[in-house]
């Protein structure tokens, strides 16, 4: 428990100094509150808890950051395209926090390599890079407040990485498409969902995609929705020109 007491101490050991030094190159300004940067990087797996026993984990943080990270962008994208309703809005913005844009996110970062965890680094899914991104933004709006949140948001989200006339033609779900265009159309669809037997080290399973009857695509992953999204992607390019049309 020695990190706990270093922690609650507010101590100036070298790993603090260090890991104070990475984090002042990653934000690009002091921050004032370290144990809430060091909280944004525990894992559940660290077991940590304070003097009232809450847990210590990035988990809360998270969910703070993933709130302004959809409150900064929904005012931006308000501002900036004056002609989107609330439909075109709501899905502009899912685009750009959408878990594959925050993973890209928090690898360019490397904010894992910060992370306090028991389980190995190379044992983490592709979501751990976007959940210690959520987190810091939520610590960064509690240590700083709104306006420098706000900007940090600007800085390492909307000014490099937000193109509007590029998002509008960025697929977020093949899924969400194909069911759209199968209900405007009155199609049926049915996705049949099935653990495969293959000899994988890990259990797959496998999806057929039947658009009125006719099977149109198969796809197999690790989960059930990969496994979906990817018949439907596949599906997708099948009927491209219909479904676009359409839409």
């Amino acid at each position: 428990m020695s990190f706990i007491r270093n922690i609650l101490k507010n101590s100036r050991s070298d790993e603090d100094g260090n890991f104070f030094l990475q984090l002042k190159n990653i934000l690009g300004f002091k921050p004032k509150s370290l144990f809430l940067y060091q909280k944004a990087f525990t894992h559940r797996s660290m077991n940590l808890k304070d003097k009232k026993g809450n847990a210590i984990n990035y988990e809360r943080l998270e969910f703070v950051g993933d709130a302004m990270l959809s409150s900064v962008i929904a005012a931006y994208l308000y501002e900036q395209v004056p002609h989107g309703d609330e439909g075109y809005l709501t899905k502009m913005r899912s685009k750009i926090v959408s878990r594959e844009h925050l993973n890209e996110l928090g690898k360019e970062l490397n904010l894992i390599e910060l992370i306090k965890s028991r389980i190995p680094r190379s044992n983490f899914g592709n979501n751990i890079h976007g959940n210690l991104f959520e987190a810091l933004v939520g610590a960064i709006y509690l240590d700083k407040g709104y306006k420098v949140c706000e900007k940090f948001i600007y800085d390492s989200v909307i000014i490099p990485h937000v193109d509007i006339e590029t998002l509008e033609g960025k697929v977020i779900s093949y899924k969400s498409l194909v069911i759209e265009w199968c209900q405007k159309e009155k199609n049926t669809f049915d996705y049949e969902v099935y653990e495969d037997t293959g000899k994988d080290e890990f259990k797959h399973f496998s999806v057929k995609l039947s658009i009125n009857d006719k099977v149109v695509s198969k796809a197999r992953a690790t989960s059930k929705k990969k496994a979906e999204e990817k018949a439907s992607k596949r599906a997708f390019f099948a009927f491209q020109k219909e479904i676009t049309k359409n839409l």
